[in-house]
């Protein structure tokens, strides 16, 4: 977030509204947080790389989707021009070469990076964002004692009034400004990559917006006192040239190196990433066949060679066409479009009604807070002129042009506004339901183990005869629970329809039902398998042959289908069915339903990090990573694995863990 909206465009945003600056900096942090909110909604419901195209495409379907893609590809190019236009800027402090040369040369050194793939560690990310963060800290800091606080809030008379342009030049600004905070939402390409999406995303969002409002701001105010007009009007380099008026004291030049340096590395650091960012966003798009596939080939070096170069040839296009001031507009209305669409896809998401999106946060005042993100979208690009208004409305045209000659007819993909059509007696695409449960699966990796261990504590019962109605069913479910958690034949009855209509079909003669439930603690499964002369009898259905009832905790949220999208993928195996009515024994059909990269089920002398442990204690075996010793079947009967529980000769042991912990535990005696 900190590059070009701090250290180049203030000075061209104060020609237009003069002192009030400082004031469009501050309402447009504010009125970005409906895009904060509504973002951090799609990203713990969706943490998919792709961010805007991802949620747009599945939202809105592919049309919005490309519109999205290459609209954020253009969005992002002109954003990251404009960076590196002031990285230009303020190198030309020390080296005297054109600013524009100066950026082409950067762009294709940056291009060059990323074809070759070198990529930012996180702990050189981390001094780069520290050290700057430190330097802008001690400028706004130094400012304010040598400005003063009181006389921060309004500069000295030469600056005339404080709306130069009256209001529509000020709302004008406001909307210049905001590609300041665009950076902002950008987490949500990486979404995949966060641990705990569902508590960090949004907090993450919410610290980096109270850090940049202040900087911005304050800055702003230090700025617009110690340049005159003039000077701030005319500067491409306006922190270094605010600086050399107070922190001229420092030696060799020191407050002004430091300064070009914090510049430098923003500037660096905004631009390289911009072009990976940007570069990704076609070679999304060719793996969902809305542009030509070659764009999504790796080349020599493991990159999206094509795609970054395109990326790059554009970026090079924008330097010479567009000057400085028309380069800043046209990224931030752009941008705002974005905006406006993304806070519509909150809406489609919510009122389609698919019970597999399951957001971690939820963006607070739905409706009227993505309206109001809407609104002032649209609101601000239409204030911002007939050249901005323009450009996004030909931005918009090319896209829809290039889906219907490229993208229409090949694909079979539609977003969640097919479900609100469902509601109304329409078409709906159940792929989109299957997906957001996979990407819940994916979400809640923390608790991978929990499936295993839900699983090995699994309720199953064998009927060879009897016909099972609704409340006999319910009877029985009940007090298999009943022992093991609050749930009762009420709160059951009160949860599902009398027919049991609300089940999922998960593969053939399967049914399941999941249900969370706030005071639950732990999860419950209760399988049920059907033989010979026993029927079911549910409103006509007697074909099924299995039927499972899951309960779960509420939190973690979609913890629930994440579970359930476990027991889908292995009941949809090719071979589940046969293997599954064959087993005879309990202790296989937990084997069928466990994940085989995370479960290990043998007898105790084929175990060789646990062979010479017969006959110790479970809580003095010192297991490997994540290995923990689930059940225990000895002499025919089933043992809950107590840490005081010996090990004994003989023992089939259940264990689950992660892959690599249980590599350690067959390979190491």
């Amino acid at each position: 977030m900190f590059s070009s909206g701090f250290f180049l465009l203030p000075g061209i945003a104060a020609a237009y509204t003069g002192p009030s600056v400082y004031l469009a900096y501050l309402v447009a942090g504010f009125l970005i947080i409906p895009a904060m909110l509504r973002m951090a909604e799609l990203t713990t419901a969706m943490p998919k790389a792709g961010g805007t195209y991802y949620f747009l495409d599945r939202s809105l379907g592919p049309m919005a989707g490309t519109i999205g893609g290459l609209g954020s590809w253009v969005a992002v190019i002109f954003k990251s021009a404009f960076a590196l236009v002031g990285m230009g800027a303020y190198l030309s402090i020390y080296i005297d070469v054109p600013v524009t040369a100066l950026a082409i040369v950067l762009t294709i050194v940056f291009g060059l990076v990323n074809i070759f793939g070198a990529k930012e560690t996180t702990m050189l990310q981390r001094i780069l964002v520290s050290t700057l963060v430190i330097i802008l800290a001690a400028f706004v800091i130094k400012g304010l004692i040598v400005v003063g606080v009181p006389n921060a809030f309004y500069p000295k008379g030469t600056y005339g009034a404080f709306f130069k342009s009256g209001f529509i030049g000020f709302v004008s600004v406001i909307g210049l400004v905001f590609v300041s905070y665009a950076g902002l939402t950008k987490v949500a390409s990486v979404a995949e990559e966060v641990e705990n999406p569902d508590r960090n995303i949004p907090l993450g969002m919410f610290l980096s917006l109270i850090t940049a409002t202040t900087v911005y701001t304050l800055g702003m105010m230090v700025m617009i006192n110690v340049l005159n007009p003039e000077e701030l009007y005319a500067s491409l380099t306006p922190v270094a040239d605010a600086g050399a008026k107070f922190l001229g004291w420092m030696p060799y030049d020191m407050g002004i190196i430091l300064i070009v340096v914090a510049a430098i590395a923003a500037f660096a650091s905004t631009g390289n990433a911009g072009i990976m960012s940007a570069s990704r966003y076609p070679f999304a798009m060719a793996k969902d066949s809305l542009v030509p596939s070659c764009f999504s080939k790796l080349g020599q070096f493991n990159t999206p060679t094509l795609a970054i170069s395109v990326t790059v040839v554009m970026m090079i296009l924008v330097l010479v066409l567009f000057d400085v001031e028309s380069v800043a507009k046209l990224a931030s209305a752009f941008q705002l479009l974005l905006f406006g669409l993304v806070c519509l896809a909150v809406i489609v998401m919510r009122e389609s009604k698919i019970k597999t999106y399951k957001p971690g946060f939820t963006a607070p005042f739905y409706p009227w807070l993505q309206i109001a993100g809407i609104l002032i979208s649209f609101w601000l690009i239409v204030e911002m002129g007939i050249l901005a208004i323009g450009f996004t409305g030909m931005v918009v045209m090319a896209c829809a042009f290039w889906y219907f000659y490229y993208a229409y007819g090949k694909i079979e993909r539609y977003g969640a506004l097919m479900h609100v059509h469902a509601r109304l007696g329409k078409n709906r695409y159940e792929g989109l339901e299957h997906e957001l449960m996979a990407i819940i699966k994916d979400r809640t990796a923390e608790q991978n183990l929990g499936y295993e261990d839900l699983i090995s504590r699994s309720l199953i019962f064998d009927f060879h005869e009897g016909v099972y109605d609704y409340d006999r069913l319910m009877n029985f479910v009940a007090s298999a629970v009943e022992k093991r958690s609050s749930l009762t034949m009420e709160r059951l009855k009160n949860t599902f329809d009398e027919n049991l209509s609300n089940k999922h079909m998960i593969g053939p003669g399967t049914a399941l039902w999941y249900r969370a439930f706030n005071d639950l603690e732990i999860s419950e499964l209760v399988i049920l398998r059907f033989h010979g002369e026993a029927m079911i009898s549910l409103g006509g259905e007697n074909k099924l042959q299995s039927l499972m009832f899951l309960f779960t905790p509420i939190s973690p949220a979609g913890l629930d289908v994440r579970i359930a999208g476990h027991i889908a993928d292995v009941v949809e195996g090719k071979r589940f069915k046969k293997r599954w009515m064959l087993a005879t024994e309990h202790r296989e059909l937990r084997e069928i339903l466990m994940r085989d990269k995370h479960f290990l089920h043998r007898k105790i002398e084929r175990i060789p990090y646990l062979k010479n442990q017969i006959g110790q204690k479970i809580q003095d075996i010192e297991m490997p990573g994540t290995c923990i010793i689930a059940v225990m079947e000895r002499d025919g009967n089933t043992v809950i694995a107590s840490p005081n529980e010996r090990l004994k000769a003989g023992d089939n042991l259940a264990i689950i863990g992660e892959e690599q912990d249980l590599e350690i535990l067959m390979s190491q005696s």
